[in-house]
């Protein structure tokens, strides 16, 4: 059935979740707080289906866990929690959780819920694999039906301008392109802002996808533009 992390500090709801999707047949592994849980998360060595991840946790709230494990990884994550305001739900997507379920909740609504993550993303997986578009750069890739960008293993979150920036520069190689050109692609025609807004956005996508120490992988062409040259 795949295998389940369960971060959860109350450890009877823990060991009750656990025995319960053990019997459906998931492995599963329990953490009780959420430094320790984080650590599993990102464990290179295991390989999760799901996280089952409580709100309010010792150490290191859900959120910080939630958004520490986007960063590198696209594991579906459940957000368990007692507080059913709409901010707190709202704060989990927001930060990378794909569903939540509140406490007290029957273990048969959470089974439900894993399973129809599962299917969704099986799902999207095989539509994925079969139509998805690659763009890449060096070690960069992009997956353009997905949105998703990585250097080597690593997922790195880009707004949806550093997004269309970083593709347009990688689908012209070694093509210099003037802060017009890119204003125009990125922005629009229509746009009332500065060219010197492009500069800034490059600013912000170096500082997401370079590595310290090491060249940049958009090169200053001064006085014309930028280019990512082979």
């Amino acid at each position: 059935m795949g295998k389940v992390l369960i971060i959860e500090d109350e450890k009877n709801l823990a060991r009750f979740v656990e025995l319960e999707l053990k019997h459906e047949g998931f492995e599963t592994a329990v953490r009780f707080n959420g430094r320790t849980g984080l650590e599993a998360a990102l464990d290179e060595s295991e390989e999760w289906d799901v996280i089952l991840l409580d709100l309010m946790l010792p150490e290191l709230n859900g959120i910080d866990v939630c958004r520490r494990v986007r960063q590198v990884s696209t594991v579906p994550i459940i957000m368990m929690t007692a507080r059913d305001s709409v901010i707190d739900r709202v704060s989990g997507l927001d930060h990378g959780a794909d569903d939540y379920i509140v406490k007290p909740f029957a273990i048969e609504e959470l089974l439900a819920r894993m399973r129809a993550l599962l299917r969704r993303i099986t799902i999207e997986n095989e539509e994925s694999s079969r139509k998805q578009t690659t763009v890449t750069f060096k070690n960069l890739i992009v997956e353009k039906e997905n949105r998703i960008v990585r250097r080597d293993e690593t997922v790195i979150e880009l707004t949806k301008r550093e997004y269309e920036l970083l593709v347009e520069l990688m689908e012209n190689v070694n093509i210099v392109l003037s802060r017009e050109v890119l204003l125009n692609k990125v922005w629009g025609y229509e746009t009332e802002v500065e060219t010197n807004v492009v500069d800034v956005y490059i600013r912000y996508l170096r500082n997401k996808i370079d590595v310290p120490g090491e060249e940049s992988y958009i090169q200053t062409v001064r006085g014309t533009g930028y280019v990512m040259r082979q």
